[in-house]
């Protein structure tokens, strides 16, 4: 496996892609604009078919996979987004594929993977190591593993969203100074990093995390990769990777002006903020990179921002009691 990604692989991704995920526009929103100061553009991933940027990477991956290798099928480990990319991607290809899944992940995340053929396998969050599992899974049934952010392809795949945020905020004649970008493992940002800085050399990427989750913000900040404090929790169930991955990592010290965090107060904010003024259900991970804005994380008076909605997967439920909060 060859391991670091060009733009070349970006663009190799994209062609891969082409009819099979939606191109998602970039969304301004007067409100938001007056609270940043300047321009935000805010890109929808959540308006994909599974409701997440996640089918780019999976699909990216799984169609270089050789016949051999997907008679054999595949196994992945996610809190939901990837397991409904993996199984979606799966789906159109042919493949089979199993996905090891927290039993407490989101009732709908867990329901769409199956809806998608995905076989799910579960385990304790708190006390199973989902990596273990679904290499052994792997080994016994001489599947390939599809990671969730540290792998070449995944992160050319996700490179993707950042492709289209480069060349579309040009076309808009608003080419992006800054972009903020959800991060959990960090192939998302990874990818973009690279797509945007070969279209827009002098953009500023910063990752987005939640407050307790901020292993990519401290790794950046003293140059190695550290890990979570083991007390750490968050809403943001798609964010909780322990650290980052080490193929983002090494692509991010390149190439990120730094990261930023968010509480899981202002990420409520930011899900009310999107459903009242835009009209999109934005799940707790997707709505950090609002949460920076809305909150005062970063600088974008007199600027050009992006932001991704990464994901829009979240049970009705708690959507439904975030949007009744009073604050």
């Amino acid at each position: 496996m060859i391991d670091t990604v060009a733009i070349a692989d970006i663009e190799a991704a994209a062609s891969r892609l082409a009819g099979v995920v939606v191109a998602t526009p970039l969304l301004q929103n007067a409100e938001l604009d007056q609270i940043a100061g300047g321009t935000v553009l805010i890109k929808p991933e959540c308006f994909q078919s599974i409701g997440s940027f996640k089918i780019r990477g999976a699909y990216n991956l799984l169609s270089q996979l050789s016949p051999e290798q997907a008679k054999r099928g595949v196994v992945a480990w996610s809190s939901g987004n990837h397991a409904q990319g993996v199984a979606l991607a799966g789906k159109i290809l042919g493949i089979h594929a199993a996905i090891v899944m927290p039993e407490d992940a989101p009732k709908s995340k867990l329901e769409n993977t199956i809806r998608l053929g995905g076989e799910i396998i579960t385990y304790d969050r708190y006390s199973g190591d989902r990596e273990a599992i679904a290499r052994q899974i792997a080994a016994e049934r001489g599947a390939d593993i599809v990671p969730s952010y540290d792998h070449p392809h995944i992160i050319a795949g996700q490179g993707t969203v950042g492709l289209e945020i480069a060349e579309q905020s040009v076309a808009l004649g608003l080419p992006v100074d800054q972009v903020l970008i959800n991060c959990g493992g960090a192939g998302l940002a990874a990818g973009c990093a690279i797509a945007i800085k070969s279209r827009l050399p002098n953009a500023e990427i910063y990752t987005v995390e939640p407050e307790e989750f901020d292993d990519t913000a401290r790794s950046l900040e003293c140059g190695k990769r550290v890990a979570i404090r083991e007390s750490a929790s968050s809403i943001c169930d798609a964010l909780l990777a322990d650290m980052p991955g080490r193929l983002p990592f090494d692509i991010l010290t390149r190439l990120a002006s730094g990261g930023l965090t968010v509480s899981d107060a202002e990420v409520r904010v930011a899900m009310r903020f999107a459903f009242q003024n835009l009209k999109i259900v934005v799940e707790p991970g997707g709505a950090v990179a609002l949460a920076a804005i809305l909150s005062g994380k970063i600088d974008t008076a007199g600027k050009t921002t992006a932001i991704i909605f990464s994901g829009g997967n979240v049970d009705v439920d708690q959507f439904a009691s975030i949007q009744t909060e009073r604050t």
